[in-house]
């Protein structure tokens, strides 16, 4: 799925990415590593903020990638005036958070992506102010690109 949704955003070069759910972080490294540049990741989970910054140190990306010890929700009470060239978002699938996600599109820069990956068994949310360009399945997976429309 990852390099699938890397494939379909092509060059990342100078652009600002958001990984909103980031686990490991796989997807803001990914993300630099094809030329943006620079990518915050949020994840309230204590053993993975562990993980994400030890890559962050042996990688050398301290000034590549920002980690935010927070839940989206959390983080983005204190920053919607932040947005971002992408805005990733692979939220758990047993706790899908619409209204979540809902607020996280509006951090999407104009003209920007909001790229999802969504349950293939569940329909595909609308955002306000985006049109979707993009939907393939891959196995129980769905992903999903948006557009933030001027």
């Amino acid at each position: 799925m990852r390099g699938a949704l890397f494939n379909i955003l092509g060059e990342l070069t100078t652009l600002r990415v958001l990984d909103a759910f980031a686990g490991t972080g796989a997807l803001a490294f990914e993300a630099i590593s094809r030329g943006a540049a620079h990518a915050v990741a949020i994840e309230p989970d204590r053993a993975a903020q562990l993980t994400i910054t030890d890559n962050i140190a042996s990688l050398g990306l301290q000034n590549e990638v920002s980690l935010v010890r927070a839940s989206a929700g959390a983080w983005l009470q204190t920053n919607l005036d932040h947005t971002f060239d992408i805005v990733l978002c692979d939220p758990p699938y047993n706790d899908l958070q619409r209204n979540l996600l809902e607020r996280l599109s509006h951090a999407v820069a104009a003209g920007g992506l909001l790229v999802l990956s969504f349950p293939a068994d569940q329909p595909l949310p609308d955002f306000a102010g985006l049109a979707q360009i993009h939907q393939a399945t891959h196995g129980d997976a769905q992903l999903a690109v948006y557009r933030k429309l001027p």
